[in-house]
């Protein structure tokens, strides 16, 4: 699997992915968030984004910095190729560009929860934070605004070495 930046040729390549990869929370009953819509390309062409491809993109994560750390706006695998340590890696994959421009963390939100958000995440090394940044108190009023409960959601973070 190939981990790189995605080329610009290859966003429109990605909300199929993130379509795919939300349907997941159909089954879990959330079918609002199954049928929200992905990530727009206006969006994507402000973000660092990352594919893991083989030889096509599969998978992708978009970063924005935010108070110092690097913020996982979003991460999606398609379910083809899920379960095989491919989000792990992208996550990784991001820490080391983060800690090479000095950042000091990986911080994103997700939902509480959803065996395949918050738990899945923690396994992974990042832990709660309650003590919230100006920025991710504001990417937090962002998803209230959107409709996302606030109670069914929680903000990690993963220092990085």
């Amino acid at each position: 699997m190939d981990l790189r930046p995605a080329r610009p040729d290859e966003l429109p390549l990605l909300p199929p992915i993130e379509r795919a990869s939300g349907e997941q929370f159909r089954d879990f009953g959330m079918p609002e968030i199954a049928d929200d819509d992905p990530m727009p390309l206006s969006t994507l062409t402000h973000l660092h984004v990352w594919v893991a491809a083989d030889p096509h993109p599969v998978a992708w994560v978009a970063v924005e910095v935010v108070d110092g750390a690097a913020h996982v706006e979003q991460l999606c695998v398609h379910p083809d190729h899920a379960r095989r340590g491919i989000g792990a890696a992208l996550l990784d994959h991001v820490g080391s560009w983060a800690a090479a421009r000095g950042l000091d963390a990986l911080t994103l939100t997700t939902f509480r929860d959803i065996p395949w958000n918050g738990p899945y995440y923690r396994r992974l090394g990042f832990g709660e934070l309650t003590d919230l940044s100006p920025g991710l108190a504001a990417v937090v009023a962002a998803e209230t605004a959107r409709g996302l409960d606030p109670a069914t959601r929680v903000c990690l973070r993963r220092p990085l070495p």
